[in-house]
């Protein structure tokens, strides 16, 4: 099996790593961030979310980062979950958004309250105004691997949420192990399957590392054909929804891997353990990369404390 000459990936760190802290950091501080990764070699950055700042006050202020942000070289996108957060990115100047839509019903009663077929309903209404004002929209699939509720998820249900998600118009649609639980196997087997109905280029992987399993499970989606990666730099974040989810698979791992195979990223491991160290010294807690720890060693001490 070989695997792309190069992969893509999606920094998620500012919004899906963030979010899911403890310690709410101020736009700017996010903005640095942004432009830490950006001079690292990331060109695709989440940069934030237009939700209720009550669920999830890390993220307020969005707009104010992508203001701050602002950087032609950059493609910075932000999740919205309805019309009123699209309304929101488009009066903050974004270009692209994410709609999240999840495998599992009752994750997605939980998390969105509403059904699946419900929220399919309403994103392609938020996919349809962010196209009527030449706005792009990647979509997620979330609980494709397991749900913390129902336990496994049949990749027949994913295949059919990704591919309702094309069909409304989205780009890409990234497939998110959002609890951990997978395994090389099962990921590869619910990809091929996902690529029954929706493209291998259009496909990306999203893997946190509850199990530490992350980029084994990222290594047997590379060998079936995917191109695209999502992560997140230091490790950072989690899911609000999902008690016990660890962070997503850091960044910093994933460029290390990809570098040691020669597959080309565009990213600079030693720029990218700056901006891990930044961020980690912001929210005070230790990175979850295990290149990043393993370079504080080498070095004889860590760029943050090593508690959480």
């Amino acid at each position: 099996m070989s695997v792309p000459q190069r992969v893509s990936i999606v920094e998620v760190g500012p919004r899906d790593g963030l979010q899911n802290e403890q310690r709410t950091l101020s736009p700017q501080i996010r903005a640095e961030l942004i432009d830490r990764l950006a001079a690292a070699g990331l060109t695709r950055i989440e940069a934030g979310s237009f939700v209720s700042s009550a669920v999830v006050p890390q993220m307020a202020h969005t707009d104010e980062v992508l203001a701050l942000a602002s950087n032609p070289n950059l493609r910075l996108s932000a999740l919205v979950p309805n019309l009123r957060g699209v309304s929101a990115a488009l009066a903050a100047g974004a270009k692209e958004i994410a709609v999240f839509a999840a495998a599992s019903e009752t994750f997605s009663k939980r998390n969105i309250n509403c059904s699946i077929e419900e929220s399919l309903t309403r994103y392609a209404e938020v996919v349809a105004e962010a196209r009527r004002h030449g706005v792009i929209t990647r979509g997620y699939v979330s609980c494709v691997l397991g749900c913390p509720y129902e336990g496994d998820v049949d990749s027949g249900r994913v295949a059919s949420v990704a591919g309702a998600l094309l069909e409304m118009g989205c780009f890409e649609v990234s497939l998110g192990d959002t609890i951990g639980v997978g395994a090389p196997l099962p990921a590869r087997r619910m990809v091929e399957r996902v690529a029954r109905v929706v493209p291998l280029e259009k496909l990306a992987a999203h893997f946190h590392d509850t199990y530490g399993q992350a980029l084994a499970n990222i290594f047997a989606c590379l060998e079936v054909g995917v191109s695209t990666v999502d992560s997140s730099v230091a490790g950072l974040g989690g899911c609000p929804f999902a008690p016990g989810a660890a962070g997503n698979v850091a960044t910093e791992d994933v460029v290390y891997m990809l570098d040691r195979m020669d597959v080309e990223t565009g990213v600079s491991l030693d720029r990218l353990l700056e901006a891990g160290a930044f961020v980690c010294r912001q929210l005070n807690r230790a990175p979850a990369s295990r290149v990043a720890l393993a370079h504080a060693a080498r070095r004889g001490g860590c760029d943050a404390p090593l508690r959480r």
